[in-house]
């Protein structure tokens, strides 16, 4: 059991009260090898308690760090987690926790978004099989983790692959990716201002859908395109996956910079709409000055506090889970996460390490 001394206390209900919350805390602890309790797990959520998502991530973790756990079942509202060594490399099969009424859910990119950071700092190569969801409302989806969230670890100096074997369409669909990270020494980044446009990139994806649906997407974006004058590369995919889909991911890389947006299809809901939504999002994005989308900023913190040097980036929308991970990681490290702006608006990001 953790000494009172060395253990850090994390209420699971502060700020945005969810699953990044948790997943910070726990990725900090594998980082730190601090040990955590978290309480009021999920508590500011319609769905309180750990889930198999969680539990997806807790049991990968502890088998990096050889963690001693406790409390880790389906609903749980606390959670213990004591690393007993350096966390290690990975190279097995995720396989989604289940829940107490059976097989669980997870999205594929969530877990191994936490397990990022921790096995890029083992020193040997790790390789996953991860299962879950890959494409996703409101949450991270394959081709806008690869295009942004990925390209701009590669700035860091952080180096992963993603394949897709298998794609899976929302909630409670299962694919299968590849997840390949290399050990990796990182180094901070300024993104105060964008500089030149790099690319824009744009990915239609379908599956068990007639094809002129694809290419009415398609025929819609570019006719967007045109008007706002945005360059966009689009890829049109058919991937193979278990039920039908559709997914538009739109996409912008900048010298200091990236960000995008995302829509997913639904039925009865034509694809002219959906390419619409996702231009909506990216261009409040876009059509700004920030370097970063409100989404990618958060996705970045525990990369710029592990970096040699300082960091520095903009938003155009502070969201409560940036400011609820800067909160979290600065309970386990002495750093400076400064962020200007009120919540909802436009501001930046500086992390400077301890002097």
């Amino acid at each position: 059991m953790a000494s009172p001394e060395t253990l850090i206390e994390i209420d699971g209900s502060y700020g945005e009260g969810g699953g990044v919350l948790l997943r910070t805390a726990l990725t900090m602890s594998a980082l730190t090898q601090l040990p955590v309790h978290v309480t009021a797990i999920r508590e500011a959520t319609k769905f309180p308690g750990l889930n198999p998502e969680d539990l997806t991530v807790v049991r990968a973790l502890a088998v990096c760090c050889e963690a001693e756990v406790h409390h880790a079942e389906p609903g749980s509202s606390s959670l213990l987690f004591v690393p007993r060594r350096r966390a290690r490399n990975l190279n097995s099969r995720v396989d989604i926790a289940e829940g107490a009424d059976g097989p669980g859910f997870a999205n594929a990119l969530v877990v191994g978004h936490a397990l990022l950071p921790v096995l890029a700092r083992t020193g040997t190569f790790s390789a996953l099989q991860l299962r879950g969801e890959t494409y996703a409302h409101h949450n991270l989806s394959v081709d806008y983790y690869e295009h942004v969230t990925l390209r701009a670890m590669r700035r860091f100096g952080l180096y992963t692959t993603l394949r897709v074997e298998e794609a899976a369409f929302g909630w409670g669909a299962v694919g299968t990716l590849e997840f390949e990270v290399e050990p990796s020494a990182l180094n901070g980044v300024d993104w105060s201002k964008r500089g030149r446009l790099v690319a824009c990139r744009a990915q239609i994806v379908t599956s068990h859908l007639i094809r002129t649906i694809a290419e009415r997407a398609e025929e819609h974006l570019r006719e967007i395109a045109r008007s706002a004058h945005v360059p966009f590369d689009i890829e049109t995919t058919e991937v193979r996956a278990r039920g039908p889909g559709a997914f538009v991911t739109l996409s912008a890389e900048f010298e200091h910079g990236l960000g995008g947006a995302t829509a997913m299809g639904q039925k009865g809901v034509r694809m002219e709409s959906v390419v619409q939504r996702a231009y909506q999002g990216f261009a409040e994005w876009f059509e700004s000055t920030a370097t970063c989308d409100p989404h990618l900023v958060d996705q970045l913190l525990i990369a710029a506090v592990l970096a040699d040097g300082p960091s520095a980036f903009t938003t155009n929308r502070i969201t409560p889970r940036l400011l609820t991970t800067a909160w979290v990681i600065k309970r386990f490290v002495p750093i400076h996460i400064t962020v200007r702006g009120r919540e909802g608006e436009a501001g930046s990001v500086t992390v400077h390490p301890p002097q």
